[in-house]
Protein backbone atom coordinates (compact mmCIF):
# COMPACT_ATOMS: atom_id res chain seq x y z
CA UNK A 1 0.00 0.00 0.00
CA UNK A 2 1.28 3.35 -0.63
CA UNK A 3 0.75 6.47 0.42
CA UNK A 4 0.74 9.88 -0.79
CA UNK A 5 3.81 11.31 -2.20
CA UNK A 6 6.26 13.57 0.02
CA UNK A 7 4.30 12.65 3.47
CA UNK A 8 5.92 14.89 6.23
CA UNK A 9 8.41 13.31 8.65
CA UNK A 10 8.12 12.14 12.11
CA UNK A 11 9.64 14.61 14.34
CA UNK A 12 11.79 14.00 17.30
CA UNK A 13 9.04 15.19 19.77
CA UNK A 14 7.28 12.40 18.19
CA UNK A 15 9.80 9.99 19.34
CA UNK A 16 9.49 11.32 22.68
CA UNK A 17 5.69 10.99 22.93
CA UNK A 18 5.91 7.85 21.92
CA UNK A 19 8.75 6.67 24.58
CA UNK A 20 6.29 8.41 27.49
CA UNK A 21 3.64 6.45 26.11
CA UNK A 22 5.51 3.23 26.41
CA UNK A 23 7.02 3.88 29.53
CA UNK A 24 6.11 0.89 32.33
CA UNK A 25 3.82 -0.72 29.19
CA UNK A 26 6.80 -2.03 26.90
CA UNK A 27 9.94 -3.43 27.76
CA UNK A 28 13.14 -1.47 27.20
CA UNK A 29 15.63 -3.99 26.11
CA UNK A 30 18.78 -4.04 26.78
CA UNK A 31 22.51 -3.80 24.61
CA UNK A 32 24.00 -7.43 25.02
CA UNK A 33 28.11 -7.84 23.99
CA UNK A 34 29.51 -10.81 23.24
CA UNK A 35 33.46 -11.52 23.14
CA UNK A 36 32.79 -13.79 20.41
CA UNK A 37 31.22 -11.75 18.22
CA UNK A 38 33.31 -8.88 18.75
CA UNK A 39 36.80 -11.00 17.44
CA UNK A 40 34.60 -12.01 14.18
CA UNK A 41 33.51 -8.17 13.50
CA UNK A 42 36.85 -6.77 14.74
CA UNK A 43 34.79 -3.64 16.62
CA UNK A 44 32.31 -3.61 19.33
CA UNK A 45 29.31 -4.88 18.72
CA UNK A 46 26.05 -4.86 20.64
CA UNK A 47 23.09 -5.78 19.77
CA UNK A 48 19.80 -4.84 20.65
CA UNK A 49 17.12 -8.20 21.49
CA UNK A 50 13.58 -7.37 20.63
CA UNK A 51 12.79 -10.62 21.22
CA UNK A 52 12.72 -9.75 24.65
CA UNK A 53 10.32 -7.13 23.93
CA UNK A 54 6.11 -8.13 24.38
CA UNK A 55 5.09 -9.85 22.28
CA UNK A 56 8.46 -11.14 21.06
CA UNK A 57 9.19 -8.53 18.78
CA UNK A 58 10.02 -4.55 18.44
CA UNK A 59 6.14 -4.66 16.68
CA UNK A 60 4.44 -3.91 20.01
CA UNK A 61 5.79 -0.60 20.21
CA UNK A 62 4.26 0.57 17.56
CA UNK A 63 0.86 -1.11 17.85
CA UNK A 64 0.58 0.08 21.51
CA UNK A 65 1.64 3.72 20.60
CA UNK A 66 -1.17 3.76 17.69
CA UNK A 67 -4.14 2.33 19.75
CA UNK A 68 -3.09 4.87 22.90
CA UNK A 69 -3.01 7.53 20.59
CA UNK A 70 -6.01 7.61 18.31
CA UNK A 71 -9.62 8.39 19.41
CA UNK A 72 -11.01 6.53 21.77
CA UNK A 73 -14.23 6.00 20.24
CA UNK A 74 -12.92 4.77 16.91
CA UNK A 75 -10.32 2.06 19.19
CA UNK A 76 -13.24 1.18 20.78
CA UNK A 77 -14.91 -0.29 17.69
CA UNK A 78 -12.32 -3.05 17.26
CA UNK A 79 -9.57 -3.12 15.38
CA UNK A 80 -7.69 -5.48 12.41
CA UNK A 81 -4.23 -5.98 11.31
CA UNK A 82 -2.51 -7.42 8.35
CA UNK A 83 0.10 -8.86 9.03
CA UNK A 84 3.32 -12.11 8.43
CA UNK A 85 2.96 -12.80 12.14
CA UNK A 86 4.73 -10.28 14.68
CA UNK A 87 2.40 -7.20 13.98
CA UNK A 88 -0.59 -9.39 14.94
CA UNK A 89 0.79 -10.51 17.82
CA UNK A 90 1.30 -6.95 19.11
CA UNK A 91 -1.98 -5.85 17.79
CA UNK A 92 -3.88 -8.53 19.80
CA UNK A 93 -1.50 -7.74 22.68
CA UNK A 94 -2.33 -4.16 22.99
CA UNK A 95 -6.10 -4.83 22.07
CA UNK A 96 -6.09 -6.93 24.85
CA UNK A 97 -4.77 -4.60 27.10
CA UNK A 98 -7.34 -1.46 26.00
CA UNK A 99 -9.52 -4.48 26.49
CA UNK A 100 -10.92 -4.26 22.47
CA UNK A 101 -11.63 -6.99 19.96
CA UNK A 102 -9.00 -7.75 17.42
CA UNK A 103 -8.99 -9.83 14.09
CA UNK A 104 -5.80 -10.12 12.53
CA UNK A 105 -5.31 -11.33 8.79
CA UNK A 106 -2.49 -13.70 8.26
CA UNK A 107 -0.51 -15.17 5.25
CA UNK A 108 -1.79 -19.12 4.34
CA UNK A 109 1.91 -19.76 4.93
CA UNK A 110 1.64 -18.05 8.20
CA UNK A 111 4.31 -19.97 10.93
CA UNK A 112 2.45 -22.00 13.49
CA UNK A 113 4.29 -20.31 16.00
CA UNK A 114 3.19 -16.90 15.21
CA UNK A 115 -0.29 -18.03 14.59
CA UNK A 116 -0.80 -19.63 18.12
CA UNK A 117 0.85 -16.30 19.20
CA UNK A 118 -2.04 -14.11 17.78
CA UNK A 119 -4.62 -16.64 19.32
CA UNK A 120 -3.24 -16.60 21.89
CA UNK A 121 -3.76 -13.43 23.10
CA UNK A 122 -6.99 -13.67 21.95
CA UNK A 123 -7.18 -12.40 18.59
CA UNK A 124 -9.49 -13.88 15.98
CA UNK A 125 -7.22 -14.91 12.96
CA UNK A 126 -8.56 -14.87 9.51
CA UNK A 127 -5.67 -16.36 6.61
CA UNK A 128 -6.02 -14.45 3.35
CA UNK A 129 -3.24 -15.12 0.56
CA UNK A 130 0.83 -14.91 1.09
CA UNK A 131 1.60 -11.07 -0.12
CA UNK A 132 1.29 -7.75 1.81
CA UNK A 133 -1.39 -6.13 -0.45
CA UNK A 134 -3.31 -9.51 -0.33
CA UNK A 135 -3.53 -9.24 3.42
CA UNK A 136 -3.95 -5.37 3.05
CA UNK A 137 -6.80 -5.77 1.37
CA UNK A 138 -9.12 -8.35 3.01
CA UNK A 139 -8.14 -6.15 6.18
CA UNK A 140 -10.26 -3.09 4.17
CA UNK A 141 -12.89 -5.74 3.51
CA UNK A 142 -13.43 -6.38 6.87
CA UNK A 143 -12.75 -3.17 7.88
CA UNK A 144 -15.89 -2.07 6.18
CA UNK A 145 -17.94 -4.88 6.79
CA UNK A 146 -17.34 -4.78 10.52
CA UNK A 147 -16.59 -1.18 11.36
CA UNK A 148 -13.61 -2.02 12.96
CA UNK A 149 -10.36 0.01 12.54
CA UNK A 150 -7.24 -0.62 10.77
CA UNK A 151 -3.95 -0.86 12.47
CA UNK A 152 -1.22 -0.51 9.48
CA UNK A 153 1.55 -2.39 10.11
CA UNK A 154 4.45 -0.06 9.46
CA UNK A 155 2.90 2.92 6.89
CA UNK A 156 1.84 5.65 9.26
CA UNK A 157 3.52 8.26 11.56
CA UNK A 158 2.54 6.64 14.92
CA UNK A 159 3.39 3.11 13.95
CA UNK A 160 6.88 4.62 12.99
CA UNK A 161 7.48 6.75 16.29
CA UNK A 162 6.60 4.12 18.22
CA UNK A 163 9.19 1.51 16.50
CA UNK A 164 11.56 4.49 16.29
CA UNK A 165 12.12 4.42 20.41
CA UNK A 166 14.43 1.58 19.76
CA UNK A 167 16.90 3.90 17.90
CA UNK A 168 16.24 6.72 21.07
CA UNK A 169 17.40 3.96 23.10
CA UNK A 170 20.82 2.83 21.12
CA UNK A 171 21.41 6.33 21.86
CA UNK A 172 20.49 7.18 25.05
CA UNK A 173 22.62 3.94 26.32
CA UNK A 174 25.73 3.67 23.95
CA UNK A 175 26.34 7.05 22.88
CA UNK A 176 29.70 6.54 21.32
CA UNK A 177 28.15 3.71 18.81
CA UNK A 178 29.19 4.76 15.00
CA UNK A 179 26.98 2.23 13.00
CA UNK A 180 23.81 0.73 13.85
CA UNK A 181 22.31 -2.14 11.49
CA UNK A 182 18.17 -2.22 11.29
CA UNK A 183 16.03 -4.92 9.14
CA UNK A 184 14.14 -4.02 6.50
CA UNK A 185 10.91 -5.43 5.74
CA UNK A 186 7.92 -3.03 4.85
CA UNK A 187 10.11 -0.06 6.48
CA UNK A 188 8.23 0.91 9.49
CA UNK A 189 11.06 0.12 11.97
CA UNK A 190 14.18 1.38 9.51
CA UNK A 191 12.48 4.28 9.38
CA UNK A 192 12.07 5.03 13.02
CA UNK A 193 15.61 3.73 13.85
CA UNK A 194 17.09 5.83 11.56
CA UNK A 195 15.33 9.02 11.88
CA UNK A 196 15.15 8.86 16.09
CA UNK A 197 19.08 7.92 15.86
CA UNK A 198 20.14 10.35 12.84
CA UNK A 199 17.78 13.18 15.12
CA UNK A 200 19.83 12.36 18.09
CA UNK A 201 23.13 11.98 16.85
CA UNK A 202 23.18 12.90 12.82
CA UNK A 203 27.13 11.33 12.27
CA UNK A 204 25.94 7.66 13.60
CA UNK A 205 25.85 5.43 10.29
CA UNK A 206 22.61 3.50 9.97
CA UNK A 207 22.50 0.57 7.52
CA UNK A 208 19.24 -1.29 6.35
CA UNK A 209 19.20 -5.06 6.02
CA UNK A 210 17.11 -6.58 3.71
CA UNK A 211 16.69 -10.49 2.29
CA UNK A 212 18.29 -10.91 -1.04
CA UNK A 213 15.49 -11.97 -2.65
CA UNK A 214 13.08 -9.36 -1.66
CA UNK A 215 15.15 -6.20 -2.03
CA UNK A 216 12.26 -3.40 -2.27
CA UNK A 217 14.27 -1.22 -0.26
CA UNK A 218 16.80 -1.15 -2.53
CA UNK A 219 14.53 -1.31 -5.48
CA UNK A 220 12.95 2.06 -4.47
CA UNK A 221 15.87 3.87 -3.75
CA UNK A 222 17.16 2.94 -7.68
CA UNK A 223 13.98 3.68 -8.95
CA UNK A 224 13.07 7.35 -6.59
CA UNK A 225 9.83 6.05 -5.27
CA UNK A 226 8.29 2.30 -3.94
CA UNK A 227 8.28 0.10 -6.53
CA UNK A 228 6.68 -3.32 -6.23
CA UNK A 229 8.69 -6.67 -6.65
CA UNK A 230 7.97 -10.00 -7.07
CA UNK A 231 6.54 -12.11 -4.23
CA UNK A 232 8.94 -14.04 -2.66
CA UNK A 233 9.43 -17.27 -0.17
CA UNK A 234 12.64 -16.95 2.13
CA UNK A 235 13.08 -17.58 5.85
CA UNK A 236 13.13 -14.38 6.82
CA UNK A 237 8.81 -13.92 6.79
CA UNK A 238 8.59 -10.86 8.16
CA UNK A 239 10.43 -9.12 5.80
CA UNK A 240 8.97 -10.34 2.94
CA UNK A 241 6.72 -7.24 1.80
CA UNK A 242 6.64 -6.48 -1.96
CA UNK A 243 6.66 -2.79 -1.53
CA UNK A 244 8.19 -0.65 1.11
CA UNK A 245 5.51 2.04 2.38
CA UNK A 246 5.47 5.01 1.52
CA UNK A 247 5.91 6.95 4.67
CA UNK A 248 8.86 5.22 5.80
CA UNK A 249 10.77 5.72 2.32
CA UNK A 250 10.10 9.49 2.52
CA UNK A 251 12.68 8.97 6.32
CA UNK A 252 14.89 5.77 4.30
CA UNK A 253 15.32 8.61 1.57
CA UNK A 254 16.80 11.50 4.55
CA UNK A 255 18.08 9.23 6.73
CA UNK A 256 19.54 6.10 6.02
CA UNK A 257 23.10 5.57 4.47
CA UNK A 258 23.06 2.62 3.28
CA UNK A 259 21.19 -0.79 2.35
CA UNK A 260 22.61 -4.38 2.04
CA UNK A 261 21.20 -7.77 1.61
CA UNK A 262 21.85 -11.09 3.08
CA UNK A 263 21.05 -14.25 1.69
CA UNK A 264 19.32 -17.64 3.93
CA UNK A 265 22.33 -19.26 4.63
CA UNK A 266 23.62 -17.09 6.39
CA UNK A 267 20.55 -16.79 8.40
CA UNK A 268 20.80 -20.22 9.22
CA UNK A 269 24.40 -19.72 10.56
CA UNK A 270 23.49 -15.93 12.58
CA UNK A 271 20.49 -18.16 14.51
CA UNK A 272 23.03 -20.66 15.56
CA UNK A 273 26.13 -18.10 16.36
CA UNK A 274 23.18 -16.31 19.00
CA UNK A 275 22.03 -19.44 19.97
CA UNK A 276 25.61 -20.87 20.62
CA UNK A 277 27.15 -18.00 21.37
CA UNK A 278 24.97 -15.66 23.07
CA UNK A 279 21.90 -17.92 24.40
CA UNK A 280 19.86 -15.72 22.09
CA UNK A 281 16.19 -17.29 20.52
CA UNK A 282 15.85 -15.46 16.88
CA UNK A 283 13.47 -16.24 14.21
CA UNK A 284 15.28 -15.72 10.65
CA UNK A 285 13.85 -12.32 10.41
CA UNK A 286 15.57 -10.89 13.74
CA UNK A 287 18.86 -12.32 12.92
CA UNK A 288 19.77 -10.95 10.01
CA UNK A 289 21.45 -7.93 11.19
CA UNK A 290 24.14 -10.22 12.50
CA UNK A 291 24.01 -12.79 9.95
CA UNK A 292 25.26 -9.38 7.59
CA UNK A 293 28.05 -8.73 9.73
CA UNK A 294 29.26 -12.03 10.03
CA UNK A 295 28.84 -13.02 5.89
CA UNK A 296 30.98 -9.53 6.22
CA UNK A 297 28.93 -7.39 4.17
CA UNK A 298 28.79 -4.91 6.39
CA UNK A 299 32.29 -4.19 7.39
CA UNK A 300 31.64 -1.16 10.26
CA UNK A 301 34.30 0.54 11.09
CA UNK A 302 33.48 1.44 15.24
CA UNK A 303 31.18 0.39 17.51
CA UNK A 304 28.16 -1.25 16.17
CA UNK A 305 24.72 -1.98 17.28
CA UNK A 306 22.69 -4.74 15.70
CA UNK A 307 19.06 -4.66 15.90
CA UNK A 308 17.52 -8.19 16.35
CA UNK A 309 13.99 -7.65 15.71
CA UNK A 310 12.24 -10.65 17.24
CA UNK A 311 12.56 -14.18 18.10
CA UNK A 312 8.95 -15.48 17.53
CA UNK A 313 10.23 -18.80 16.38
CA UNK A 314 8.96 -21.97 18.70
CA UNK A 315 10.79 -25.93 18.87
CA UNK A 316 9.71 -27.16 15.34
CA UNK A 317 10.68 -24.36 13.78
CA UNK A 318 13.89 -24.21 15.16
CA UNK A 319 14.37 -27.81 14.95
CA UNK A 320 13.58 -27.52 10.93
CA UNK A 321 15.85 -24.84 10.37
CA UNK A 322 18.60 -25.91 12.30
CA UNK A 323 19.07 -29.12 13.46
CA UNK A 324 20.56 -30.56 10.52
CA UNK A 325 23.86 -30.31 12.49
Amino acid sequence: MTVASSPSLVALSAFRAAAATLAGVAVRTPLLRSDDLDALVGVPVHVKPEMLQRGGAFKFRGAYTFLAQIDPSMRSRGVIAPSSGNHAQAVALAAKLFGIPATVVMPTTVTDAKRAGAERLGARVVLAGTTTAERMDKAVEIARSEGSMIVPPYDDPLIIAGQGTVGLEIIEDAPATHTVLVPVGGGGLSAGVATAVKLLAPNVRVIGVEPAGAPKLSRARAAGAPVRIPAFQGLADGLLAVEVGGVPFAHHQKYIDDVIAVDDSALRRAMRFLLDRMKIVAEPSGAITIAALLAGVVRPAGPTVAVLSGGNIEWAGLLSLLGDG
